[in-house]
């Protein structure tokens, strides 16, 4: 049974950081494709970032690109986003999610069936 756990949530002031990190266990986390989403009261979950099996390829919602990186370490089966620059417009619930097409860097969350519990990130004007 494949299982990710996030964490690295919290409260932070406009202009600050955080980094997420999702660790997966259950299957080799090589395996998959990875990716970032985040979701808030009444809007649809929408997509923040991916990342292919090794690292080689990625991709990031225009809301995010140059303030955000996804990563991976293999050797930690663990997933992170970096978020930098940090605007209130960021505070969400955040789920990291595996993609079993692991060159796949998908923005749609559909190609994802497998999903964290999600870490919530408050980001304070």
């Amino acid at each position: 049974q494949v299982q990710l756990v996030e964490s690295g949530g919290g409260l932070v002031q406009a202009g600050g950081s955080l980094r997420l990190s999702c660790v997966v266990s259950g299957r080799a986390f090589s395996m998959f494709a990875m990716g970032w989403f985040r979701q808030t009261p009444g809007k649809e979950r929408e997509f923040v970032a991916a990342i292919n099996w090794s690292g080689g390829s990625t991709n990031y919602a225009d809301s995010v690109k140059g303030r955000f990186t996804i990563s991976r370490d293999n050797t930690k089966n663990t997933l992170y986003l970096q978020m930098n620059s940090l605007k209130p417009e960021d505070t969400a619930v955040y789920y990291c999610a595996a993609d079993p097409l692991l060159t796949r860097i998908a923005t749609y969350e559909q190609a994802y069936p497998y999903w964290g519990q999600g870490t919530e990130v408050t980001v304070s004007s």
